[in-house]
């Protein structure tokens, strides 16, 4: 899932790219930096998956269902979440039972709390103002 993107576009395409290697059950944990393209790797992600809605950013909701396209897709953002208990109370551990995609941005604020076969995508946003998607 390495790629390089130059555009929201792009990053947008990497995001389909990966959804095809989606199986129920699968969390990718996304990390990276504010703008570095985490949000519009993920509106791909669930486009790939033929959810037709909108995708934002879960910065203020901390969690956003995206539902009616092939696998549905648990959209977190770890940012705000202050705390273990925090994001548990937000159903965490239901989200990763219900056999969806989970994709946590800001995972690294928490890595206990993710299984250990999660997917880790770090994402750089570069000197020019391209983005890079590094798979762990």
């Amino acid at each position: 899932m390495t790629g390089h993107a130059s555009t929201s576009a792009a990053m947008e395409n990497l995001g389909r790219e990966a959804a095809k290697t989606a199986i129920p059950g699968t969390v990718f944990a996304l990390v990276g930096d504010l703008g570095a393209g985490k949000t519009h790797w993920t509106k791909g992600f669930a486009a790939g998956l033929g959810f037709t809605g909108t995708v934002t950013s879960p910065t203020f909701a901390l969690a956003h269902e995206y539902r009616g396209g092939s696998l549905p897709v648990f959209h977190f953002d770890f940012y705000r979440i202050e705390s273990v208990e925090e994001l548990y109370a937000l159903g965490w551990d239901e989200y990763l039972d219900e056999r969806g995609i989970v994709v946590a941005e800001w995972a690294g604020k928490f890595p206990a709390c993710l299984p250990a076969e999660t997917r880790w995508l770090d994402f750089k946003l570069l000197a020019d103002g391209s983005r890079e998607v590094i798979n762990r």
